[in-house]
């Protein structure tokens, strides 16, 4: 259970008016212990860890105090998290005991130093990681759940290791998390737009371009779930029609590692009910989730081009607007102070200089090519007979792919078969391997690794009813007596 005696009061910091400097403390703290700059080598002793929130709680006094301003207004109950008139360093000690006493935090021994350290609990470290990794969403790098899927999966199947297989499982869960966090990302931007319609939204645009080179451009093609789906489905299937005793023993593996699935699973088999559900999880990220990220972004574009449009046509109105002024006061004047005004705004814009587009120097697209310049990322549907025909062109360029290594394994046993040289126009041509062989034999001879065989051209030439060629003769060096 999670509520267990140690962890009762477990929200406690985070139901009061510093819940902020808590999340805040948190944060800092998960940064040290768990963040890219951790450093593992050296534990968290008390005075670090006063070291480490004293500025936090610093940089913090002004969000506490209107914190317990708007606790007041909206009634919360007052809390004994930090007294009174508590400077800076009894802050930052009342927030230590806190964040002890109510599970957050756990103690040590750090057997090198021979002091008592500080770590976080497991339920600690889960809930600070999320409050770590809400403020550093836009330096996340994207995981690429649905390749690791595919690859787990054709681990399994090479190794028949049940670990892969719960790999697979795992990461076919996070793409839906994935595609769901893309969603939730676009809504977010599409509100903020409408928060902030007044103004022209540059800097969530520019985010958007930054992270979308970073992270979606590969989401919607190199890491596409629609690309991956059918090799998925294959593997799968190939996982499904394993022989009976493979697939007894990821059975027997599964039963006895992930003891979960066996309590969740609906059938008599731990193997095909995961198999069925990570199936289940890459079909639904591909008909619903899929869809929805690329229905977010572009509703987010529309929006955003939208707003960008009325601005740029609200500056531009406003640069005429200085026209219309001028052209306002002149018709006013007349006589003498209609040409003092006229000469004055000719000064002013003498030095601008104007210059007129070619129209056939430029024209916009076509809506055919509108189309298909937003389709370009989208890889295409692989058909059967693509497929058969690029299986056959491997099939025939296998067939005429010699090993060395074999040719000169034949060579050899020839040599020691007949006791003497062998002539390149003594070799059998009964067969087609037979002609291919002699073709690439002086080659791989003089590749030999061993340096044994030699390989010397003759005068003579070779003539035979397949090619025709200078003759060679093969023979192996003995060792000395």
């Amino acid at each position: 259970m999670f509520f267990e005696p140690d962890r009762l009061n477990f929200f406690r910091p985070l139901a009061g008016k510093h819940r902020g400097v808590v999340v805040a403390c948190v944060r800092a703290l998960y940064e040290r212990l768990h963040g890219p700059s951790a450093d593992y080598g050296q534990n968290l002793t008390r005075d670090g860890l006063r070291d480490l929130l004293l500025p936090v709680v610093q940089e913090s006094r002004q969000v506490m105090l209107a914190q317990e301003e708007a606790a007041a207004d909206a009634g919360l109950a007052d809390d004994d998290l930090i007294p009174a008139g508590a400077d800076d360093q009894q802050s930052s000690s009342a927030l230590l005991r806190t964040l002890l006493r109510d599970g957050w935090l756990e103690t040590f021994g750090d057997r090198a130093g021979l002091v008592t350290a500080y770590r976080f609990t497991r339920a600690g470290k889960l809930f600070a990681e999320a409050f770590w990794a809400i403020d550093r969403r836009s330096a996340r790098t994207r995981q690429r759940n649905v390749r690791s899927c595919r690859n787990a999966l054709n681990a399994a199947l090479r190794n028949v290791d049940a670990y892969d297989l719960i790999d697979a499982y795992d990461y076919a869960e996070k793409v839906i998390s994935d595609l769901s966090e893309g969603v939730d990302y676009f809504q977010e931007l599409v509100r903020r737009l409408m928060l902030e319609a007044s103004q022209t939204p540059w800097d969530g645009f520019m985010e958007f371009l930054d992270r979308f080179e970073k992270e979606f451009k590969k989401q919607l093609t190199a890491d596409s779930i629609e690309r991956h789906r059918q090799a998925i489905r294959d593997v799968i299937a190939r996982l499904h029609s394993l022989e009976h005793d493979k697939s007894q023993a990821l059975e027997d593996q599964l039963n006895d590692i992930a003891r979960w699935a066996s309590q969740e699973r609906q059938g008599p088999s731990t193997l095909e009910w995961m198999l069925d559900r990570i199936e289940e999880m890459v079909e639904a990220a591909c008909t619903t989730k899929h869809p929805e990220l690329i229905k977010a972004m572009s509703v987010y574009m529309q929006r955003a081009a939208s707003i960008v449009q009325q601005a740029l046509m609200l500056r531009g109105g406003q640069t005429r607007q200085a026209y219309s002024v001028a052209i306002g006061k002149t018709a006013k004047l007349s006589g003498a102070a209609q040409d003092a005004l006229l000469e004055r705004i000719g000064a002013a814009i003498a030095p601008a200089e104007i210059r007129l587009l070619d129209p056939a120097g430029f024209k916009l697209r076509s809506a055919s090519q509108r189309r298909k310049a937003l389709t370009v990322t989208a890889q295409p549907k692989v058909t059967r007979d693509a497929r058969l025909a690029a299986a056959m062109y491997r099939a025939e360029a296998d067939a005429f792919a010699l090993s060395n290594d074999d040719i000169v394994h034949r060579i050899r046993a020839e040599l020691r078969l007949r006791d003497r040289p062998i002539r390149l126009s003594t070799l059998p041509v009964a067969t087609t391997t037979d002609v291919l062989n002699n073709m690439q034999v002086v080659e791989a001879v003089r590749g030999a690794r061993d340096g044994r065989l030699t390989v010397q051209k003759l005068p003579s030439k070779l003539w035979n009813e397949f090619y025709a060629g200078d003759d060679y003769q093969i023979e192996m060096k003995h060792d000395p007596e």
